[in-house]
């Protein structure tokens, strides 16, 4: 899952992309209003973050712009303003969701893990094909036929939860880079290969399909 951080504040900037990171989502992290309304038209995101206090064009702008232009990607503003007209303001405006400064990562995760699964039309927690059940808090897959659960590492977590949030799509490599790395990462030419054969590796061979020169997928469940 990749996310649009924009923020000025360089420490709480820093923060929040490194707990981000940290729970296996790629993170891209603009300081003002200008980079946020150009980076949200041109790449797909899945959640945007937002400041209200930005330099320039300031977040009530941006937000008005990213919805003027349709693009209906997730969004939840941070900020210091506590004021109701601020938060009314916000989520009249188009915003998702509204946390003030300072808060806990975690329920900053949690927000973010629960506004997926708006996104995706999916109350359950738990993402599942009826195959494999993907637990996004616990970073844990679970084998539906055996009950048997396996740990993921940050990048195939990632991976495997952008199948599942779509299974029966097929998804391209570049499909599936542009998902878990960020700007700035390196990305190694066979790296989604790699991470599809770790998965296989644990879940069995059958558990990810290859559409050969198209992509991969995970079967809908019936």
């Amino acid at each position: 899952m990749r996310i649009l951080l924009v923020e000025d504040d360089t420490m709480i900037g820093e923060a929040v992309q490194d707990a981000l990171k940290d729970a296996a989502y790629a993170v891209d992290w603009v300081n003002n209003g200008e980079d946020a309304l150009s980076s949200s038209a041109c790449q797909h995101y899945d959640v945007i973050l937002l400041d209200l206090g930005l330099p320039g064009k300031d977040g009530f702008s941006v937000l008005a712009g990213i919805r003027k232009k349709g693009i209906a990607t997730p969004l939840l503003i941070l900020t210091a303003r506590d004021a109701l007209n601020d938060r009314l303001k916000g989520l009249d405006g188009g915003a998702d969701d509204y946390m003030v400064k300072p808060f806990e990562m975690s329920e900053l995760l949690a927000r973010i893990r629960a506004i997926l699964r708006r996104k995706g039309g999916n109350a359950d927690p738990v993402l599942s094909n009826g195959t494999l059940a993907l637990d996004p808090a616990a970073h844990s897959v679970t084998m539906v036929s055996s009950q048997i659960t396996f740990p993921l590492s940050n990048r195939e977590f990632s991976l495997l939860q952008a199948l599942m949030i779509r299974p029966g799509s097929i998804l391209s490599r570049s499909d599936l880079e542009e998902r878990i790395y960020g700007w700035g990462d390196e990305v190694e030419s066979n790296a989604v290969e790699f991470l599809i054969h770790a998965l296989r590796k644990k879940l069995g061979s059958d558990a990810i399909k290859n559409v050969r020169g198209v992509g991969w997928m995970v079967l809908k469940g019936s």
